[in-house]
């Protein structure tokens, strides 16, 4: 947040204190983002840190979307992709895997693109969790 880099994490929570920022660890299981396109982020076991500057209240959630849920027609929403068949044919053939995300994770990652490829294929096409993987 502040660039502290090795800054002792006592010394960082005391400044912030001081600052009027209060900092809280959520204990939180699961994380559901709603989005206006109906592509819903899940994230499960994300670490979950709300923050309080002067009444304004900010959370981060550090992880990564265990699944995507797609509000289809009707209103119903699917969360566990293991059970829909219909993703599961996006792991079927490599033109699934859009060509910018394979740049993202060999440049993040510093490996070639058949590499990212094959990390990003393991990964379920999640360029965070391949570029994970991969470090």
């Amino acid at each position: 947040m502040f660039g502290g880099g090795g800054m002792n994490p006592r010394k960082m929570k005391q400044m912030m204190k001081q600052m009027g920022i209060d900092v809280e660890e959520l204990d939180a299981e699961r994380v559901v983002i709603e989005t206006a396109d109906g592509d819903d982020l899940v994230f499960d076991g994300a670490q979950v840190t709300k923050m309080d500057a002067q009444g304004q209240e900010t959370y981060q959630i550090v992880g990564s979307p265990d699944a995507v849920a797609d509000a289809g027609a009707g209103g119903a929403t699917a969360v566990e992709g293991a059970d829909d068949p219909a993703l599961d044919d996006a792991d079927d053939g490599d033109d699934e895997i859009p060509e910018e995300d394979v740049k993202l994770v060999a440049q993040q990652a510093g490996v070639s693109k058949d590499a990212a490829r094959e990390a990003l294929e393991a990964a379920n096409g999640e360029p965070a969790r391949a570029i994970s993987d991969l470090q």
